[in-house]
């Protein structure tokens, strides 16, 4: 792809997987280039990428971001790998990882090399890039993504492509994002012994954000919440690049533990009733109308309690206005340039709870809309969800990286580069 000029048919090379790793669910989905014509009749642009096999499993083994049972986690990911291969009758080879931004850490570092006047190319690139940010990061992290925001080329500044300038001192601010080593030695391990290579690893609210975005917003500001199973994570743009991100470690897991608790029923009942039920907008209807509830640990299933719609209303808006004091706190406390807070976008299974984006403008002050998956076509309404947001995320990165984006072939990871080298040998020897 990116390193690379495979000898397999150009329609295998055109095939995507990402697998999204999350704390309730494990998602594969398998895409393909959408070469089909525009429609004129409709002025609509088509999809770049069709789905062609998604695939659903219970996250189990990992926890908080950490991989805690490894048995456990591979049977998740190979139960979900092989539906979807089922669904695109096809098998795939590799996929496109996301990591938790719970383990990941942001770094703002300045790099700078002589050029000695001459013009600059991707080699001058490569080292500036790589410049001390090894050192800046720490021991047992490894980089997962290098970022330039900007270029200085001796007295000017703000430059995003310098390839071709000619000067004496070139010089980037550079968003580094990393992750422990342990966990990626993990994660890689675990995947290969589903007879998989790991083709990129993405952070999550970065993938969301490449699948929800548009142009403008990239550019002018804006930052995602991603609301997932066991984090919320917060991903701030600017000037088309990701300069921030931040997590906080609650999410739909804990509206879900908190109407288990104040019901007293089982969790996969308070699943339930958050999905059935679930609203943050009170009515007058609510303490005459009752659900029907099975009690924790009662053994007889018949047995079924009444209670009033508005308990179960109050439960989960009380966590959903905690939730975003947190990130209210979190964006005040936050070193990122406030414009990137003045646009906000809301996606993950949670942001699909009735008037969530209506607390959420209330308690941010700021303008709020739902994020939705773009660019896309293939089977089922999941792909429209934001529940998809991080799977379309991957596979958007995977895009680019086929196509050559010289962000990301020129910020591969050691070990990214050394597994496509590997994919590449396999397949040509």
């Amino acid at each position: 792809m990116s390193l690379f000029t495979k000898k397999t048919p150009v329609e295998k090379s055109e095939l995507f997987a990402g697998l999204d790793i999350g704390a309730s669910k494990i998602c594969c989905a398998i895409a393909k280039i959408n070469n089909r014509p525009q429609n004129l009749q409709t002025a609509e642009h088509h999809s770049q990428l069709r789905i062609v096999g998604v695939g659903y499993q219970i996250s189990k083994g990992i926890k908080g971001g950490n991989i805690v049972d490894l048995e456990a986690l591979e049977d998740s990911i190979l139960n979900a790998v092989h539906s979807a291969e089922q669904a695109a009758s096809q098998n795939i080879n590799s996929v496109y990882v996301n990591l938790p931004a719970s383990s990941t850490q942001s770094h703002n570092i300045k790099a700078e090399i002589y050029l000695s006047n001459n013009a600059v190319d991707e080699t001058h690139l490569r080292r500036l890039l790589s410049v001390n940010r090894d050192h800046s990061i720490g021991a047992n992290r490894q980089v997962i993504h290098v970022l330039p925001l900007s270029y200085s080329l001796d007295a000017i500044g703000g430059i995003r492509d310098p390839r071709g300038m000619i000067g004496e001192k070139l010089s980037v601010n550079l968003h580094v994002v990393s992750a422990p080593v342990s966990l990626i030695r993990n994660l890689t391990s675990c995947i290969g012994r589903c007879h998989l290579d790991v083709a990129g690893y993405v952070v999550s609210p970065y993938a969301s954000g490449l699948a929800i975005l548009v142009e403008d917003e990239l550019e002018l500001g804006v930052t995602v919440i991603d609301i997932g199973g066991g984090n919320t994570t917060i991903a701030s743009f600017s000037e088309g690049n990701l300069v921030h991100i931040a997590s906080i470690p609650v999410g739909g897991a804990s509206i879900t533990n908190d109407i288990a608790r104040g019901l007293a029923t089982p969790l996969a009942q308070a699943e339930r009733l958050k999905t059935l039920y679930g609203t943050l907008i009170p009515s007058s209807s609510d303490d005459r109308e009752n659900i029907m509830i099975t009690q924790m640990g009662e053994t007889d299933k018949t047995q079924t309690h009444q209670i009033p719609k508005g308990m179960l209303t109050h439960i989960i808006r009380s966590r959903v206005e905690e939730m975003f004091e947190l990130v209210a706190s979190t964006m005040r406390n936050s070193s990122a340039d406030p414009v990137v807070y003045q646009r906000i976008v809301l996606t993950g299974g949670t942001s699909q709870l009735q008037g969530i984006r209506e607390i959420a403008t209330q308690i941010l002050g700021r303008q709020v809309r739902l994020g939705f998956p773009h660019g896309l076509t293939g089977v089922g309404e999941i792909i429209n969800s934001p529940l998809f947001s991080t799977s379309a995320g991957l596979l958007q990165y995977g895009l680019q990286d086929y196509s050559g984006n010289p962000t990301i072939r020129l910020t591969a990871g050691k070990s990214q580069v050394w597994q496509r080298l590997n994919m590449w040998i396999k397949e040509n020897f």
